[in-house]
């Protein structure tokens, strides 16, 4: 009797591949996706599209040159992952090859350079994001006014018209549509010797500030925790990552805070300004790049949470996630190394 495509075990197989894990993580990022939409306008919409076909094509083109499967590997999702996570991490209104240098970067540099999906010991998004980031600084300043306090909002037409050929609308000017963000404002305002507490006579900054920290933030970040919740109930991520980055920025934030409240910035603007909550929920939690022992995915996110309070404090960034992701998967591998748990029966 002959029989064909005999497979070695397990011959019973879970519908968990790669493909679900991925769309599973794309699906939680649509909250908080429509929440950026909202308060900044077509430009987030054009910047996930330009980084997704940016993403398949360089995805398609690096496959055919190492000579590996295209559509095996290229509907596993992973590149489409990390389009859209670098995609909201950019500016609503930076320039169209801003993203598709970005984007580039990431999958060429971030990902295949090492081997693919699996072997890249860097976030690959952080990777594009900390290039362009580093090499136009000027061009990562555009953020709009959130929409809730912008006269001047764009429409579509307005907003392509921008993005892609530098053309802003009539009686228009940068000024008018665009603002740095509260993180940014706060750190220039320190810099020039100022208290926290002169904040309220300052017109700009004051407009920034919602109920809780950044307007329109605060939202953008209870939605990206919503997803990231939903990601652990379903046990695509581990908790004790996401767990470490908010317990490590908000435990030193609020030693600092309660020394110093006029120069420190309190645990819960830290913790609902910027992108931490996409930052902990789903860049940190890269399975590839992050720790991989229990004890250590605790030292991991906890080191993600301290570094990036120490360069939004200290350093020459407003928001210092990438640059905190990636110097802690620098340090995954010695982390993993003296957290390996013990054996079974090994008390030692």
């Amino acid at each position: 009797m002959k029989f064909n495509n005999v497979t070695s075990s397990p011959h019973i197989i879970r519908d968990d591949g790669i493909s679900k894990l991925m769309s599973q993580v794309l699906l939680a990022l649509v909250p908080g996706a429509i929440a950026m939409f909202y308060f900044f306008g077509w430009g987030v919409l054009f910047n996930l599209l330009i980084a997704c076909v940016v993403a398949i094509t360089s995805e398609a083109a690096m496959l055919k040159l190492r000579q590996k499967p295209v559509n095996a590997n290229l509907f596993d999702l992973s590149a489409i992952v990390t389009a859209c996570l670098l995609a909201l991490a950019l500016p609503p209104l930076a320039p169209w090859w801003l993203t598709v240098i970005a984007t580039l970067f990431a999958i060429i540099l971030g990902k295949h350079l090492y081997g693919g999906l699996g072997f890249n010991p860097f976030n690959p998004a952080m990777v594009g994001y900390v290039v362009v980031m580093i090499s136009f600084p000027k061009e990562m300043t555009f953020w709009l006014l959130p929409a809730t306090i912008n006269a001047a909002s764009l429409n579509l037409t307005e907003t392509f018209n921008l993005m892609f050929f530098s053309q802003l609308p009539a009686a228009m000017s940068w000024d008018s549509i665009s603002s740095a963000t509260l993180l940014d404002g706060i750190k220039n305002h320190l810099s020039q010797g100022h208290n926290l507490s002169a904040l309220e006579s300052n017109a700009q900054l004051s407009s920034l500030f919602g109920r809780l920290a950044g307007l329109g933030w605060e939202w953008i970040n209870l939605l990206f925790l919503a997803g990231g919740l939903w990601l652990f109930k379903i046990r695509v991520i581990d908790w004790r990552i996401p767990v470490g980055v908010l317990a490590g920025l908000s435990t030193v934030s609020a030693i600092f805070y309660l020394i110093n409240n006029e120069q420190f910035l309190s645990p819960l603007i830290h913790l609902s300004s910027g992108g931490i909550m996409l930052a902990a929920f789903f860049i940190a939690t890269d399975p590839v790049s992050a720790s991989t022992t229990p004890r250590g995915r605790m030292i991991y996110g906890a080191g993600i949470g301290v570094l990036i309070f120490v360069i939004r404090q200290w350093g020459g960034y407003p928001d210092g996630i990438a640059f905190a992701v990636l110097l802690m998967n620098m340090a995954a591998p010695l982390i993993d190394y003296y957290t390996v748990p013990a054996a079974f029966g090994n008390r030692n």
